[in-house]
């Protein structure tokens, strides 16, 4: 049995999604959840953040960026295709509950699951910020929809294409100065995890980060996706993905993620490498 594609949108350069049929994740998926995909019999592992879930229509939503041999093989895919497995949910949900003011701030394709993680939020009676930062304007996608479950929206580009220019550390120490926050979530690059939470420590603010770190079979049992939090050994498959971001040690990561990106240089047919979440 396969997971039908209900949809299928580029929204961008290399960048898409997708809309599944798949009742028993849309189930029980929850803001902050993944899942894992393999779009044939031989296909790899994929692991995706859920950006949007459907439960009238038992539809579930998949934003990727196709970059490597398994997201360029989904993009192939069309509407009334199926993809071969759709596991999932996997990992622990966001944590919920009414902080009072809420900031997410999302970084490229970071913005997907930033949605669903703000609507749940937004739900639980807090006040909704949302700043989005990419390159450039084409990479900005979904602004309607966070609109609709933020308060106030922001936009950061690096070369001012669109909305503020610079980074949404700048964005964000402008609203730590004009009034309380009492949460910040930061979704996306492990660098701009990493200076988001710089930022709060320093103020003193409540700080979680989604790690998306490399993945393999998303249960705790390959050893790829730990990562350091309070001096202890986690697993962002089973203890996360979300981790107090004052606690984790993002300069491990940031060291073992980049031998993957030196060896993106020699990807070709015969060269498949393994990536972070919408990036395999």
């Amino acid at each position: 049995m396969g997971y039908k594609i209900i949809s299928k949108k580029k929204l961008s350069e290399n960048l898409y999604e997708l809309k599944v049929f798949a009742p028993y994740v849309v189930k029980r998926a929850q803001a902050g959840q993944f899942i894992i995909i393999r779009t044939d019999e031989e296909g790899e592992r994929v692991p995706l953040t859920i950006a949007d879930i459907d439960k009238e229509k038992n539809e579930l939503t998949m934003v990727f960026m196709a970059v490597g041999y398994s997201t360029k093989n989904l993009a192939l895919l069309n509407e009334g295709e199926e993809i071969k497995d759709v596991a999932g949910p996997l990992g622990l949900p966001t944590e919920v509950k009414n902080f009072g003011t809420v900031v997410c701030v999302a970084g490229g394709y970071g913005a997907a699951p930033a949605y669903l993680i703000s609507k749940a939020f937004k739900e639980a009676g807090n006040k909704v910020y949302i700043i989005v930062g990419a390159r450039n304007a084409e990479l900005i996608f979904w602004r309607d929809k966070m609109k609709s479950v933020s308060d106030k929206y922001f936009i950061t580009t690096d070369d001012g294409s669109l909305g503020k220019q610079g980074l949404v550390t700048g964005q964000l120490a402008e609203i730590i100065k004009q009034e309380k926050i009492d949460h910040v979530m930061a979704i996306g690059p492990v660098l701009m995890m990493k200076a988001v939470a710089d930022l709060t420590k320093a103020e003193s603010i409540y700080t979680t980060a989604s790690m998306n770190t490399i993945m393999v079979d998303g249960t705790g049992m390959c050893g790829s996706c730990r990562l350091t939090v309070n001096r202890e050994v986690k697993f962002a498959c089973v203890d996360g993905p979300d981790f107090d971001a004052h606690k984790v040690d993002f300069d491990e990561i940031i060291k073992r993620i980049s031998i993957y990106k030196d060896q993106e240089r020699c990807f070709d047919e015969n060269c498949r490498l393994l990536g972070s979440f919408s990036q395999q």
